[in-house]
């Protein structure tokens, strides 16, 4: 009965967390983002501005989930999926290959030490499956992308899993922006889709094996 609860009571916070921006700060907030949304770009500016952020999310901190949400709003289902899917997978390679290239050390640049290592231990257990396990997870597939460069995973094994991933993630998104965008609820859909993923991969985190529990490598 307790789990029940515990899982109806996360449901509710899950469900909720996304309306506490709009509650907090009032219409202010809603309206600003409203007007961010709806500026007056061309489907040509939009497309590559979409297409660059998503490709440097391997080093920035960038809601791809959301963005991906916003394509589909701007551009369309189809064109929204097109930008999300080549920007997404533009910056999976990138990193994917500088990490192959360079390192570890590089991979650690951009990802702690400790994301790193629960990475790792993953991939001990999973192996390459963990890219599309990790793949819709804020962080956590920025971190798999560079570590499976850093330990020279090859190319037709990385490629195939992130390619089919972003594919799917890119259209699912870009479904939900042009859903919300037609009945005018496109601001609450991308914080929707930028709180749910990340709230998902801050509970697969804590799941994970600490620093303390995984094994020192090299």
């Amino acid at each position: 009965m307790r789990s029940i609860l515990r899982a109806t009571a996360l449901g509710a916070v899950i469900l909720l967390i996304p309306v506490v921006p709009f509650l907090l700060l009032g219409e202010s907030f809603e309206e600003r983002l409203s007007g961010w949304v709806e500026q007056d770009w061309s489907p040509g500016a939009r497309f590559g501005a979409i297409v660059a952020v998503l490709g440097i999310d391997i080093f920035l901190p960038v809601p791809s989930s959301a963005v991906s949400t916003y394509a589909g709003g701007s551009l369309g289902v189809v064109l929204g999926a097109v930008a999300s899917w080549v920007g997404m997978t533009l910056g999976a390679v990138v990193g994917f290959a500088l990490a192959r290239l360079l390192g570890r050390p590089f991979a650690i640049r951009f990802a702690s030490k400790q994301e790193l290592q629960q990475m790792e231990a993953m991939t001990e257990r999973h192996g390459p499956l963990v890219l599309v396990m990790t793949r819709a997870l804020p962080i956590l597939a920025e971190s798999c992308v560079l570590l499976m460069g850093a330990t020279r995973l090859e190319w037709k094994r990385f490629l195939p899993a992130v390619v089919g991933c972003n594919f799917v993630l890119s259209v699912l998104y870009a479904t939900i922006g042009g859903l919300a965008s037609k009945v005018d609820s496109l601001p609450l859909a991308l914080v929707v889709s930028a709180v749910i993923p990340l709230l998902v991969s801050v509970a697969v985190r804590r799941r994970l094996p600490q620093e303390a529990d995984v094994p020192e490598t090299r």
